[in-house]
């Protein structure tokens, strides 16, 4: 119990300090978000009524209370460019960012897991230096030029989905997965690729082990000591990975988005940036640094469940 409070903790002070330094960062970066919403034909007077009644003529730590006392309340503000509640618009576009993310995570277990425990079965094999390339290769491609090849060889050339064409989950839901479906690719094959290496030196790491010894001594066969002693020990430290990986998806998923046209949060984020509309980018960034953390805080659970000897050392 101490433990869990610990990090309930932890999440807690985590979380407000990453909300502080986002709001700073964009009070503090060039640019006047009343300026732009006027355009460059307003005079001076205008501009200064404008900023005092979005409340910017207001000092840092006086906005940021305020703001983070609306935030605690579920109000995030109001957006400068569409003049309607931040929170409607995320919950707008959240659902396709988050279908995004679980797609690409599930395709990435799928894969990474069976083709690890396979590479590490058959270390030093043919089939393993195969393996090997195609992972250095995975990892070396960054997932925006793997969207684009996919766009025009599946999209452009082999016609099975039509680029820009999304379709809402509303209209048709078969649709919509479909569409996702190579973005998702798109981002889950460079973590496939670093996932079967993380797990095969996991697997490996943990079969030169002397309680491995001890069971094959026992009359265990291979398939026995590996899926019911070893890997649940292997996993341990590929359970990070998988924590970073999941948060590292949601974050790619921005730039993925761009790529294959996806109106999701990452869409409304660049969008934003570019209209200085400062309140959809904290709002929008907070919910991502929310996201980061709260992984990260399973994972940590999940450690002290796989392995009550770590609760005992914190």
């Amino acid at each position: 119990m101490k433990y869990v409070i610990k990090k309930t903790g932890t999440l807690i002070i985590t979380l407000l300090i990453v909300s502080f330094l986002s709001f700073l960062a964009f009070s503090v970066i060039p640019g006047d978000a009343a300026r732009s919403r006027l355009g460059t034909e307003a005079t001076q007077e205008q501009v200064e009524a404008l900023q005092k009644e979005m409340g910017l003529d207001k000092p840092v730590l006086v906005r940021y209370a305020n703001w983070l006392d609306n935030f605690l309340t579920g109000d995030m503000g109001e957006s400068f460019s569409y003049s309607m509640p931040v929170e409607e618009l995320i919950l707008d576009k959240i659902p396709v960012t988050v279908t995004l993310t679980i797609l690409s995570f599930l395709m990435m277990l799928v894969v990474s897991i069976p083709l690890g425990i396979f590479a590490a079965r058959h270390e030093g094999m043919l089939i393993d230096r195969i393996l090997v390339v195609m992972n250095q290769f995975g990892m070396s491609v960054p997932g925006f030029f793997i969207g684009i090849v996919l766009t025009y060889v599946f999209g452009l050339v082999l016609q099975w989905f039509t680029p820009g064409a999304y379709v809402s989950a509303s209209q048709d839901f078969l649709g919509f997965l479909g569409y996702l479906l190579a973005p998702a690719i798109a981002i889950a094959l460079p973590r496939c690729a670093m996932g079967v290496k993380m797990l095969r030196g996991s697997v490996l790491a943990q079969m030169n082990a002397d309680y491995v010894r001890t069971a094959y001594a026992r009359g265990n066969g291979t398939s026995r000591v590996l899926y019911g002693h070893v890997l649940k020990n292997a996993l341990l430290p590929v359970l990070t990975f998988w924590g970073m990986a999941i948060a590292d998806i949601m974050a790619n998923s921005i730039i993925i988005e761009q790529v294959f046209t996806i109106p999701g949060l990452g869409s409304l984020l660049i969008s934003s940036i570019s209209n200085r509309d400062y309140p959809v980018v904290q709002g929008i960034m907070v919910l991502i640094a929310a996201f980061v953390i709260l992984i990260n805080f399973v994972v940590d659970l999940l450690y002290g469940k796989i392995d009550p000897r770590i609760r005992i050392k914190k």
